[in-house]
């Protein structure tokens, strides 16, 4: 008898994700000890893979703005979710009844891991190795009920074979409908497990698990209810069924051997750009973003007592870092509260009254600096503050609280790669682009080596030099290299840019690992602005859509490159971690999950077969397989995502629009599990997710070529 359960998706639970998208292999994070409880210390914050309780739990996290990384599964009927935590967050949660299970990154792992990888390619630098050839690294239901197989795909990796099905049920409204799946293998084996329901925005979609280990090929699969409904027998089909062309001796790659912050992304572009002058152009996009600056800001008292927040009006770095903030006691009766500026201090002095006491309030003092110096500084006070007397209290040094030192504080140039032989719009374009999301880093390593492999081949490769006689081939490595910087220096869970919306008291320094715009929810197309969800517009959520459509200058960036050069036909966001291939529409209303309009039925093939073909080619690597429950449309297979790029690139310029989420889980044969691997994982990890999914990228490219031939063809 199959224990009832449930598992849904509420339209809450779609509407906040805040980010978002295997094969066993060295670097990963450990799986929990049974023995041993996680716990974190009070602020330390972590990736944390949790067990929830119960629906409602996961809801009143939506609802609340946790910062899910990644899409909520289910395994044996109980809810996952990989949410960033810190310790005092974790422990209401476990006192509400959920439990951890595993940490899938702890803050700081990610500079750890990154200077790592840095040590360790220095090592190698010094001891003279080159990179290593080719393959060396490698309402009442009715009585019966009628049941339809979706999908039924097997796939073998590393060794071990795995079975996922999808069954969709005509008891839509009946939400106890227990569905198993029965399988047979080739060898006479057979068995079975239960799937659980998946609602979405309050809509029955089907009922699913995760991937699940069978001892053989699987050559035949059926699904009951326990309403008594059968499904006619399948035959599983392999996953994904498509296999690139093999590669030739001699075939370059591995170019990556580090984590690289967008300052050594600079270098790598300039260093291109000169080694292959024929093959190569370097685009600087319009849009200079902020840079690595913020306002310089300190508390003028004691925020546990009275306190106001004093923040400069210019950039730290503009000379205001340093700058000191003080209150003082004139020292006599029936003094008038003043402010004043000089030598770089700013000194307020406190009204008094007749027996010189000082009277002046927390909010007098803040309305007073600005209104008195509103081209320097301006004052907010300190919640818990308002209306308390302001205390003698300073000097207070402002600071923007920026740690990199190494990174330049000017605006940023951000720019994009253009290779191919015919550089000038007649041949197919491709884009690629990455770190729309500041802390994943391994997403430009995969962009960076697509592009040194296509380079370094075209000489010695005919199949590559053919390719780029072909197509047009665009590159952004990093989209976000503020948000990067910050994500590489300050806190390595940064997923926006550094631009600061917030107003009022959201603007207290405590928030300021919060604050930032997210770029692929700042798009035109399905957007907040237009009532669709997965976007808010709370500064300090994860998925904070900014002030308008395109307000970043990040996302108006990949637009421009886009509208100045149409012969762009294809294109790849590329995001991490979970193990995602996935096309428009990413995104739709709450009320009867409207999505954005369907792609016509040609235009789904191209999407699916195109799929295939390039999940293929990421298996060549080293086997990693992603999933076919999670390769389709983003508002199907992920979550709605409100004015991402891919949908603007799709619906107003008519380019095929694809998002990888990099880092599949990975299959733990010791605890039978399938397990995260992070933003930030382990460089080896990083390496591998680098060379598979470059190569994802090179047959994107083929399919460009193949689709411009057919279109040529038929005239």
């Amino acid at each position: 008898m199959i224990v009832r359960r449930r598992w849904t998706a509420a339209a809450t639970t779609v509407i906040l994700f805040s980010a978002v998208l295997s094969h066993p292999a060295s670097g990963a994070a450990a799986p929990a000890d049974p023995a041993a409880p996680i716990a974190l210390s009070a602020t330390e914050t972590a990736v944390v893979r949790v067990q929830l309780r119960d629906q409602a739990q996961l809801d009143r996290l939506v609802a609340t703005g946790a910062d899910l990384a990644n899409r909520p599964r289910a395994r044996d009927g109980r809810i996952l979710a990989d949410l960033v935590l810190n310790g005092s967050q974790l422990a209401e949660l476990t006192a509400q009844g959920a439990t951890a299970v595993q940490i899938v990154q702890r803050a700081g792992d990610g500079t750890r891991n990154h200077a790592d990888s840095v040590r360790a390619a220095q090592a190698r630098t010094a001891a003279g190795l080159r990179a290593p050839a080719a393959g060396q690294r490698t309402t009442a239901a009715t009585a019966v009920d009628t049941l339809q197989v979706q999908q039924a795909y097997w796939w073998t990796t590393g060794g071990q074979t795995f079975l996922q099905a999808q069954v969709a049920t005509t008891a839509t409204d009946d939400p106890d409908v227990e569905i198993t799946v029965s399988w047979r293998t080739a060898d006479g084996a057979t068995g079975s497990f239960p799937l659980y329901r998946f609602e979405d925005s309050g809509e029955y979609q089907y009922h699913y698990n995760l991937p699940q280990p069978v001892p053989n090929r699987p050559v035949q699969l059926s699904a009951t209810s326990s309403l008594g409904g059968v499904s006619r027998a399948v035959t599983p089909a392999l996953w994904p069924n498509a296999f690139p062309p093999p590669l030739p001796a001699g075939y370059q790659k591995d170019f990556i051997d580090a984590y690289l912050t967008p300052v050594d992304i600079q270098a790598r572009i300039k260093r291109l750009a000169r080694q292959y002058r024929d093959l190569v152009d370097v685009i600087d996009l319009p849009n200079k973003t902020q840079g690595y600056r913020r306002n310089a800001a300190g508390y003028l008292g004691d925020p546990a007592v009275a306190a106001l927040v004093v923040e400069s009006v210019r950039f730290g770095d503009q000379n205001m870092n340093g700058v000191q903030v003080r209150t003082v006691d004139p020292g006599r009766a029936n003094r008038p509260l003043t402010v004043g500026y000089r030598d770089r201090v700013l000194t307020v002095s406190l009204a008094t009254d007749t027996a010189g006491k000082t009277v002046s309030t927390t909010d007098e003092v803040a309305a007073a600096i600005n209104a008195r110096q509103p081209d320097r500084f301006r004052a907010i006070v300190e919640d818990g503050s308002a209306g308390l007397p302001m205390p003698v209290a300073g000097p207070t040094r402002l600071d923007d609280g920026l740690q990199g030192t190494e990174v330049p504080a000017r605006p940023w140039t951000v720019q994009a790669l253009r290779l191919g032989v015919h550089r000038d719009g007649s041949r197919v374009g491709v884009l690629a682009y990455s770190q729309e999301h500041a802390r994943e880093w391994a997403t430009p390593l995969v962009t960076l080596e697509f592009a040194e492999r296509m380079l370094a081949n075209a000489r010695t490769d005919p199949a590559t030099r053919e390719l780029l006689e072909q197509v047009d081939i665009f590159v952004i490595p990093t989209v976000n290299p503020d948000g990067a910087n910050y994500s590489f220096n300050d806190f390595n869970f940064q997923r926006k840019n550094l631009v600061n919306h917030c107003t009022g008291a959201a603007r207290d320094p405590k928030n300021r690992t919060s604050w930032g715009v997210d770029i692929n929810r700042n798009y035109t197309v399905g957007s907040y602005f237009d009532g669709y969800v997965g976007a808010s517009a709370n500064c300090l959520s994860g998925n904070y859509a900014g002030t308008a459509e395109l307000s970043e200058a990040e996302s108006g960036n990949v637009i421009a490159l886009a509208q100045d050069h149409p012969n762009i036909k294809f294109a790849m966001n590329v995001h991490s971690y979970g193990g995602y291939f996935m096309w428009p529409p990413g995104a739709y209303r709450a009320d009867g999950r409207v999505t954005l309009p369907r792609p016509s039925i040609d235009e789904s093939t191209l999407f699916l077969n195109s799929a295939r073909r390039i999940v293929g080619a990421i298996a060549q690597e080293r086997g990693t397989v992603t999933w076919p429950s999670q390769t389709g449309p983003v508002a199907d297979v992920l979550y709605s995502a409100a004015g991402n790029s891919a949908d603007q690139l799709y619906y107003e310029l008519g380019i095929f629009a694809w998002d990888f989420e990099v880092g599949n889980d990975r299959w733990n044969p010791a605890t039978n599990q399938w397990e995260g691997v992070g933003f930030q994982p382990p460089f080896d990890e990083a390496h591998g997710e680098s060379q598979e999914y470059a190569g994802g990228l090179v047959e994107m490219v083929r399919v460009a070529r193949d689709y411009a031939a057919a279109e040529a063809a038929a005239g």
